[in-house]
């Protein structure tokens, strides 16, 4: 395609055409020509919003590049209503992927009942990969935002899932062929579907109702990443066993594989928690049917300490993703 805007018929049919859900909030969403969307919330709502790209990865993109900022949200406590995209477009891209691209972007907007609210399409030729960026517009009680920062010394620190989801999902769908070389199809698939388990929506609902004090979904940089910001954040310590920090198998070996640490690899899927009653947050997600483990509390003073079969070492700050080292 050639650079600048995408054209408008190919605006119109492959990517307007391609945007069905509608919140009753939105008052002005995407059109040809709109700049803006508006968005209107009841008395006594605050707006929550969240913005993240994606470059790591061009598989999957559209569902990946939502589904990241809609757990941004849900990790405040929000509602996600509605997203602005920002999509950059390599020349060599062709009208059916950008067809793709926006129906992966909507089937995920769809599950979450978000609307597409606007934002820009462009081919240019400083990209070599599509490259998505989001803004994701939530909405919140006022007075009931979930924050990093609410941990506090005593509490028990909880994750939900498994870490290492996403990750180990890219890792299966990029490097599929050299993986095959060890790994049965079935396996392989298996960890490709991880993509599957991304959204961490349901345990924010449930944990806002149970009365969660922190909540930090497990992104870039991995469980050790997301414990480091939260402590950081909080300004307090923690003491983690790290046998019971939860991974898949296939997370493991995949890993194992590469020669990367599942600690520190991309784990959007998996929400950490701070509450008073780890146990009890715990149960009530299970009751829900998701998957928690209290891994560790959070301490006085500074001490970040990770302890395994009696050793303690510190936890450091967050390092450039594993992610990256193998692609």
């Amino acid at each position: 395609m050639k650079r600048g805007k995408v054209p408008e018929s190919v605006l119109k049919r492959s990517i307007l055409k391609q945007i069905h859900t509608r919140r009753k909030e939105v008052l002005l969403g995407a059109a040809v020509g709109e700049d803006c969307a508006a968005v209107k919330l009841e008395e006594g709502e605050v707006f929550v919003l969240s913005s993240d790209p994606i470059t790591g990865t061009a598989v999957d993109i559209g569902n990946l590049a939502i589904q990241i900022t809609l757990n941004d949200l849900a990790s405040a406590g929000a509602e996600p209503v509605g997203v602005m995209l920002t999509v950059l477009l390599p020349e060599s891209i062709t009208e059916p992927e950008i067809r793709q691209l926006m129906q992966q972007t909507e089937e995920s907007c769809s599950r979450a009942n978000v609307q597409i609210l606007g934002g820009h399409t462009e081919v240019t030729a400083v990209v070599s990969q599509p490259v998505v960026t989001v803004t994701g517009v939530g909405k919140a009680k006022q007075g009931a935002l979930v924050t990093t920062s609410g941990a506090r010394a005593g509490m028990d620190i909880v994750v939900t899932k498994w870490v290492g989801l996403e990750g180990t999902s890219i890792l299966a769908k990029e490097m599929a062929a050299v993986l095959s070389t060890r790994f049965s199809e079935s396996f392989i698939r298996r960890a490709q579907n991880f993509d599957s388990l991304l959204s961490v929506l349901p345990e924010a609902e449930v944990a806002v109702l149970s009365g969660v004090d922190a909540m930090h979904d497990v992104t870039e940089g991995g469980i050790f990443g997301a414990l480091w910001e939260m402590a950081e954040s909080s300004g307090v310590g923690l003491e983690i066993e790290l046998k019971k920090i939860p991974l898949k198998q296939e997370t493991v070996e995949i890993c194992e594989f590469f020669g990367i640490s599942p600690y520190e690899l991309i784990s959007s899927g998996s929400m950490l928690m701070a509450a008073k009653d780890g146990n009890q947050l715990v149960l009530e997600l299970q009751k829900a049917g998701i998957a928690a483990v209290v891994i560790g509390k959070a301490t006085a003073g500074n001490d970040r300490v990770l302890q395994n079969d009696g050793e303690r070492r510190f936890l450091e700050p967050p390092k450039t993703d594993e992610l990256y080292k193998v692609l």
